[in-house]
């Protein structure tokens, strides 16, 4: 036999494409190796990898022979990256050349070779290890490292293999491995490090974090500096309820895809805190390779952006989109990517460059033109797109000492925010098929009319505020997600006008533009 046909994958963006390695022999030339298909430079050198590596194995290297190899990783208009096919590559040689025989049907492949015929890890396995169960694939070969990973889905066999040696063994039956077993996850919460009970002080803070985490509402804290925004944005990570097992899935891809696991899988909601100097693509995504950004690596958990009107203009700007619609849509020459971005913006800033405007206790020493300059950086749509803004005042020497008040407040407020979201889970179980909101946050304004109904004196209310403080559209419906989260938490069927005017107490006052 002088040709094979091998399976392996590679993820594209966050999508998986399927890749048949071909190998192609001709005996009657002299030697010549060759790999098509749009291949990157990580693949063309594939051809040495391979070579040291089969000849590390007991086999004679494809270099002694005279022969014309071709490895074509198809569909050929696909550019292919990376050095995933290093191990489908060497066995559809070794296949076409006669020197081992298994079948290779329903059968994939993925992992970098060394040269001395280890297998070394690759990115992405957990999305490729979906598709492969999607597709009907009976049997998984990932390097041993990616094995429990892979293994986190059920239904296909998953074998961790850390040679090339010993992937043949098995292949041939001679040596047999046991698959993985399948991971299971634990769902004990990891408590934060940071807790609640560790800020003294800040209850007002702590109220509105606590409706934010319990809808899903964006939340910017803003006061002087060393006053425990931080602190506080820290252990609302700790507050939020656990991911779902999908929920998991998601997280762990992505990181997969974007080589940022550091950890078998993701249990806790993530929590990304870019630094003020980072660039827009590496908050947004993309690059001549598109890559997710920090906002799709906090899918399913949280945001912080610290010294907010710090960044770029343009990277708070680029928050408008996913903030909205919960993906972050890159747009390039050769095409435009969909990245996730399901996130709760936790933002934290002073009042000015110096922190103290309109606190008490120092003077401001920013001149007009600076103070202008630096709430320029707060367009009036990204105002509007964060739902609850919290002030967090000086505490005053007292309130730091010893006898403060102690205790596992993170672990309360959890439950709090756990009860509000089944809460919402029950109302939003009926809607239409096709569309998932568990949230309050995500309520669109149709669901809005349709499943939260305000009586005419709360509703009054709420127009004469909206009136006098120049509500947009967006921000009018925002207050009512947000009064009725508040109501959530008070286990209250009915929005009361006490749960409207607490929503509206969280319009930003002292940060205006």
């Amino acid at each position: 036999m002088s040709f094979s046909k091998v399976y392996s994958a590679q993820t594209n963006l966050l999508n998986v494409t399927p890749v048949s390695v071909e190998t192609d022999i001709d005996r009657n030339t002299l030697y010549a190796f060759a790999v098509v298909g749009l291949p990157d430079k990580a693949v063309e050198e594939a051809r040495d990898r391979i070579s040291a590596a089969i000849k590390n194995s007991g086999f004679e290297s494809p270099k002694k022979r005279n022969h014309k190899i071709v490895i074509s990783l198809a569909p050929a208009d696909v550019r292919k990256e990376g050095p995933h096919f290093d191990l489908a590559m060497a066995l559809s040689y070794l296949l076409a050349n006669d020197e081992i025989k298994f079948e290779p049907e329903k059968k994939l492949f993925l992992g970098e070779l060394s040269l001395d015929g280890k297998v070394r890890a690759v990115r992405g396995v957990l999305p490729i290890a979906r598709f492969a169960k999607a597709n009907d694939f009976k049997e998984l070969y990932v390097p041993l490292e990616n094995a429990a990973e892979a293994a986190l889905i059920d239904g296909i066999l998953v074998f961790g293999i850390s040679s090339l040696k010993e992937l043949i063994e098995h292949l041939s039956g001679d040596g047999l491995l046991d698959s993985a077993e399948k991971t299971e996850i634990s769902h004990d919460y990891v408590v934060s490090p940071t807790n609640f009970a560790d800020v003294r002080g800040q209850e007002r803070a702590k109220r509105g974090l606590l409706i934010a985490a319990a809808g899903g509402h964006n939340v910017a804290m803003y006061g002087p500096p060393g006053t425990g925004k931080t602190m506080l944005a820290k252990a609302f990570a700790g507050i939020l309820p656990k991911l779902t097992f999908e929920e998991m899935l998601e997280a762990t891809g992505i990181h997969s895809v974007a080589g940022t696991l550091s950890e078998t899988f993701i249990t806790n909601p993530p929590f990304r805190a870019p630094h003020h100097t980072a660039s827009y693509v590496s908050l947004v995504g993309g690059g001549a390779v598109p890559r997710p950004g920090e906002i799709t690596l906090a899918h399913h958990g949280v945001l912080f952006m610290d010294e907010f009107p710090e960044f770029e203009r343009r990277v708070i700007e680029s928050l408008r989109q996913p903030l909205e619609d919960k993906v972050v849509s890159v747009a390039r020459a050769k095409g435009t990517a969909l990245f996730p971005a399901n996130v709760l913006l936790v933002a934290a800033m002073n009042p000015c460059p110096c922190g103290n405007y309109g606190f008490r206790g120092k003077q401001c020493i920013c001149t007009p033109s600076v103070l202008q300059r630096y709430r320029r950086k707060m367009s009036g749509p990204i105002i509007d797109r964060i739902d609850i803004w919290v002030e967090v005042d000086r505490i005053q020497p007292h309130e730091l000492g010893s006898g403060g008040r102690e205790g596992e407040e993170s672990k309360i407020f959890r439950t709090k925010v756990e009860k509000a979201r089944k809460i919402q889970q029950v109302r939003f179980k009926d809607l239409s098929a096709g569309r998932q909101v568990l949230k309050n946050g995500e309520m669109s304004a149709r669901d809005l009319v349709s499943l939260v109904f305000l009586e005419k004196e709360v509703e009054k209310v709420l127009n004469l505020a909206a009136e006098r403080l120049g509500f947009s559209p967006r921000v009018y419906h925002r207050m009512i997600k947000v009064a009725r989260t508040i109501a959530d938490l008070e286990d209250s069927e009915k929005v009361t006008d006490k749960h409207v005017l607490e929503a509206i107490e969280y319009r930003p006052k002292k940060f205006d533009v």
